[in-house]
C-alpha cells in the first residue's frame, strides 16, 4: 500500500518502514558476506522509536558523545563505538561505561585517559588522518590540511602508543567501493607498518552501501582481502546508508507570495530549521511531483516558515499551479535531518511518523510549546 500523504499530519517526517527494512536486509548481508562488524551511526539518525526494528539485524552503534553513547546502551541495547574530537573529564567515566571501543582524536587525549579505558576494559584505538579523502565538499572533507581530526603518520612517529588495539579513519562522503579501495591503499601505505598485532580498524562512515548500482560484491572482495592481509577486524560505519532514500519530510502550503515575477510558496516547515543541510552544502532536494525549473510550467521558489532571509531554495516547476492547503514532500529526508534540527524562531518542529504497508501510519513522536520551553532554561 502506497503512503497516502492526505493522511499525514503535517510538519512530518514519514519513514517508510519497507523502504528502511529494504536498506537493513542489503547492509546486514554485506555484513555477513565480509564477515565484519557495521555499526549504525547515531550522528546520521538516533530517532530510537524505530529501534525495535533496527534490534532485528543486529547492527551495533558509533557514538559521538555522552549522550549518543547512552542512547546506544538505553535503547538500542549495545555498547558503542565512541569517538569525539575531544572528550571532557566530566564525562569520560560515562562514556567508557556506555562503550566497548574509543577513538581518541589527538596523543594528547590518548596518553590522558588511556589508562582509564583499560581499566575499565574498553578497546582502544587512536583516529588517523591518511591525509586523503574522497570528499566533493570541503565541509565534510576531515583529511584538508589543517583539520583537526586524526592524528597523521609523521605526528605517530615509528611506532604506536602501548595499548592502542585499533586504528579509524573516517574520509569518505556517499562514495562508492572503487573510493574506498583508493583509500585504503594510501591507508595500507602510511600506516600498514602499524597493523601487525592490532586488534582492529575501523573504516568510518561514508559508504553509500544502498544507492542504486553501488557494487557491494567489489565492497566485500576489498574488506575480505584487506581483513586477509592485515589479520585484524573491520568496522565500518555506513552513514547514511541505514535511512537512505527511506523516507519523507511532508509539509503544506500556507501561502503564495509574489515579488519581481518570482513566486514564492510559504510552507510550514523551515530549510535552516529542518533540512540545513540543504543551505549548509548547499544542495537542491527532490519534491515528488516538482521537476527542475521548466518554461511554460508554473514554477516556485520554496520559502521557509522562520524570519530567516535566506530560508528559501529555488526553483521548481508543477503541473498545476499551487494553492494554499497542497502539500509539499520532500524525498529523502530522515538520515542528517532529524539529527540536525533547531528550533530556531520557535518554529514548530516536525513530528516523526512511520509508514507500514499493513496498518498505515502511525505518529511515533509529536512535539509541542514544552519541548521549545524546556530547551532553553
Amino acid at each position: 500500500m502506497p503512503i497516502d500523504f492526505k493522511k499525514i499530519p503535517t510538519p512530518c517526517y514519514v519513514i517508510d518502514e519497507s523502504l528502511l527494512r529494504n536498506n537493513l536486509e542489503l547492509i546486514k548481508q554485506v555484513k555477513e558476506d565480509a564477515k565484519i562488524d557495521i555499526l549504525v551511526s547515531f550522528k546520521a539518525f538516533s530517532n530510537w522509536g524505530v529501534f525495535p526494528v533496527f534490534k532485528k539485524y543486529g547492527f551495533g552503534a558509533s557514538a559521538s558523545s555522552i549522550n549518543e553513547a547512552r542512547l546506544a546502551f538505553e535503547e538500542l541495547g549495545v555498547k558503542a563505538h565512541t569517538h569525539s574530537p575531544a572528550f571532557e573529564d566530566r564525562h569520560i567515566k560515562d562514556i567508557l561505561k556506555y562503550s566497548s571501543h574509543i577513538s581518541f582524536n589527538s596523543l594528547n587525549q590518548l596518553r590522558q585517559y588511556s589508562e582509564m579505558a583499560n581499566q575499565m576494559g574498553v578497546s582502544i584505538g587512536l583516529r588517523v588522518n591518511p591525509e586523503f579523502s574522497y570528499s566533493p565538499h570541503d565541509i565534510y572533507n576531515p583529511c584538508k590540511p589543517g583539520s583537526r581530526l586524526g592524528v597523521t603518520a609523521e605526528q605517530i612517529g615509528p611506532a604506536l602508543p602501548q595499548r592502542v588495539e585499533g586504528l579509524h579513519f573516517h574520509t569518505l562522503f556517499e562514495a562508492d567501493s572503487s573510493a574506498l579501495e583508493k583509500v585504503l591503499a594510501i591507508f595500507s601505505d602510511k600506516f600498514g607498518h602499524f597493523l601487525p598485532g592490532l586488534k582492529w580498524v575501523n573504516m568510518g562512515g561514508g559508504h553509500l552501501i544502498t544507492k542504486k548500482n553501488y557494487d557491494t560484491r567489489h565492497l566485500v572482495k576489498i574488506l575480505i582481502d584487506f581483513k586477509n592481509k592485515w589479520e585484524v577486524e573491520i568496522i565500518l560505519e555506513p552513514g547514511s546508508a541505514f535511512t537512505y532514500q527511506t523516507g519523507y519530510l511532508v509539509s503544506t502550503v500556507l501561502d503564495i507570495v509574489e515579488n519581481n515575477g518570482i513566486r514564492t510558496a510559504i510552507l510550514d516547515v523551515s530549510f535552516t530549521c529542518h533540512m540545513p543541510d540543504c543551505l549548509e552544502m548547499p544542495y537542491k532536494p527532490v519534491i515528488l511531483g516538482g521537476i527542475d525549473e521548466r518554461a511554460g510550467k508554473p514554477t516556485y521558489r520554496m520559502g521557509g516558515i522562520s524570519c530567516l532571509a535566506g530560508d528559501f531554495m529555488g526553483n521548481w516547476s508543477f503541473d498545476k499551479e499551487l494553492k494554499p492547503g497542497d502539500k509539499i514532500i520532500f524525498d529523502d529526508m530522515i538520515h542528517y535531518t532529524t539529527v540536525k534540527t533547531t528550533m530556531f524562531n520557535g518554529v514548530s518542529h516536525p513530528s516523526i511518523g512511520i509508514w507500514n504497508e499493513k496498518s498505515g501510519f502511525s505518529l511515533i513522536k509529536e512535539f509541542n510549546y514544552q519541548d521549545y520551553k524546556n530547551r532553553l532554561s
